[in-house]
């Protein structure tokens, strides 16, 4: 699986400096069982103040290849863990914020390998509470992961998606009087 942290909008700066304001992130994916290696941004030196009240911005765009158990992702005993840190020279690294990704976001049955898919996640503070900002992700499942899921299934019928596809939702709300 192909994982790229895109940016993050709205993060808070907690010093009084804003040059010590150095953002990076980290994923790694968690299970049941255990949590694998850690993967780890560049830190973003081009952050930008969005208004007076200490709220960044960041990008990175770094691209990962996570290696996972389509097993333990099919079940749900698999999601990916971000955190997002400031380095700082002082202090060395503080915790801005954290996201969980579940498997059942990631996986859609009906979607082929190499479909790229972009999620925006509200960062949680350590305490698990609601925390400022939020990390946009995108997520590309490779045909392996995909058939090891669907082990039925032949890769004829999974193909390639080399561009982001556009998707359009209409949520549907049905009343007991429309119902036959």
């Amino acid at each position: 699986m192909e994982i790229t942290i895109i940016s993050a909008q709205g993060l808070k700066n907690t010093t009084t400096w804003p040059w010590w304001f150095r953002p990076f992130a980290t994923v790694s994916t968690v299970s049941t069982a255990s949590t694998t290696d850690v993967h780890t941004t560049n830190v973003d030196e081009t952050i930008r103040n969005t208004n007076n009240n200490n709220n960044y911005n960041a990008t990175w765009g770094d691209k990962f290849h996570l290696s996972i158990d389509a097993s333990l992702f099919l079940h749900g005993h698999l999601c990916i863990y971000i955190q997002i840190y400031s380095k700082n020279f002082l202090k060395g690294r503080s915790e801005l914020g954290w996201c969980m990704i579940p498997a059942a976001d990631v996986f859609n049955g009906l979607l082929p390998a190499g479909f790229l898919r972009q999620f925006s996640y509200r960062l949680r503070n350590k305490d698990g509470s609601r925390g400022n900002g939020v990390v946009n992700v995108a997520v590309k499942l490779d045909a392996s992961l995909v058939l090891g899921m669907h082990p039925q299934r032949s890769p004829m019928y999974l193909p390639e998606v080399s561009e982001y596809s556009p998707v359009l939702v209409i949520p549907v709300t049905a009343s007991s009087t429309n119902m036959l």
